[in-house]
């Protein structure tokens, strides 16, 4: 369990704000009821680092990674306290015919690599370890789709921050000391009308999103809608832009009409992903929602937290973490990435040592 940050090694984090990669396996599975499954997930946390490595050192420069997290009920079954300050069950949304649903999910895992053999192995691997103890509910492959677009023909994730930004963008700090290192992961799966999409204007298009198509460019705030969807998503608090961490896929099955993102955002406090989505749903102000959900469905929503590395590897089977000691974190500006191929679970990536190309 996390004991209190002070006087405390240093926090290893996962790798939350590794670089872009070409390939992502996005895997959520629920929880079996009982103490044996709940024992199964405390000592596979444990030796993920090692499964990691197992995989990873068949190609070394694959750029893999895995980020595992764990929702709100999973992590009073499996940890207790104390609990991470802002963890919560995924919060719903209804605005009129807009739906963000909440839909089940007790653990995640953010497989990425260059290529997709890679993901496979490792979420085979993993799916292994925890057969019987938990069921998944939501796999999706996603790939990068020509330069970083979506599906619907726009550059995503242009606003990501980067290098030292993106880790203070995405790692808690001083609010909540003893899960330092930590971050919280907002994701859900979107299915787009790209038929009726494909129907509009790229003007409107453009209105509609709040870039140029084919430049990426943003539109002038003199011709900028303020339903925009960058204008929406863009969260300012005491002077100062919040942002968080994307890595958004396509997915889809062309042959089924299946067609969509999926959203993906870290970030150091929940609450700055939930009010873009507010923005987006609801409206700012209400009524001025983001008319991308006119073509864009919800189907799956969830929040997770994901620990330290450090804590990771430190929990057993038992009430303790392994060895019988507490596991420590450290403050954020303590709580900074090892070098390149240090620790576990491509920890070492955290400003991006993996690339796509």
């Amino acid at each position: 369990m996390a004991s209190d940050a002070s006087n405390s090694p240093l926090a290893v984090s996962q790798p939350v704000a590794a670089l872009l990669t070409r390939a992502a396996i996005f895997l959520t599975l629920t929880l079996k009821p009982g103490d044996e499954p709940r024992d199964t997930v405390r000592a596979f946390c444990a030796d993920l680092s090692s499964i990691y490595r197992a995989v990873d050192f068949r190609d070394t420069e694959g750029g893999l990674s895995c980020v595992m997290g764990f929702g709100s009920e999973a992590w009073d079954r499996l940890f207790g306290e104390p609990r991470p300050s802002e963890l919560h069950p995924f919060r719903e949304i209804r605005a009129g015919k807009r739906h963000a649903v909440s839909t089940a999910g007790d653990l995640f895992f953010h497989v990425r690599a260059k290529r997709i053999d890679l993901c496979f192995e490792l979420v085979t691997q993993i799916m292994c370890r925890l057969e019987g103890a938990a069921t998944p509910v939501d796999e999706v492959h996603g790939f990068r789709y020509f330069d970083t677009r979506d599906l619907l023909g726009f550059v995503d994730g242009t606003e990501n921050p980067r290098g030292e930004e993106a880790v203070k963008a995405v790692l808690i700090g001083n609010e909540d000391p003893v899960f330092a290192g930590g971050s919280y992961v907002i994701v859900q799966k979107y299915a787009h009308n790209l038929d009726a999409w494909n129907t509009l204007s790229t003007e409107l298009q453009e209105r509609i999103i709040g870039r140029k198509k084919q430049s990426d460019i943003e539109l002038d705030d003199s011709v900028k809608p303020t339903s925009a969807h960058n204008a929406l998503t863009t969260i300012v608090e005491n002077g100062e832009e919040q942002k968080i961490l994307r890595d958004n896929m396509p997915f889809g099955r062309p042959g089924h009409g299946e067609f969509g993102t999926y959203f993906i955002g870290y970030s150091r406090s929940p609450r700055t992903t939930e009010q873009m989505l507010e923005n987006m749903f609801v409206g700012r102000p209400p009524g001025n929602y983001d008319r991308l959900l006119d073509f864009s469905t919800a189907l799956t929503g969830s929040l997770f937290f994901v620990p330290s590395a450090t804590f990771m590897d430190g929990v057993g089977d038992s009430g303790e973490s392994a060895g019988g000691s507490k596991v420590e974190t450290a403050a954020p500006e303590s709580a900074t990435p090892a070098g390149p191929g240090e620790g576990s679970l491509k920890i070492g990536s955290l400003k991006g040592d993996s690339s796509d190309e």
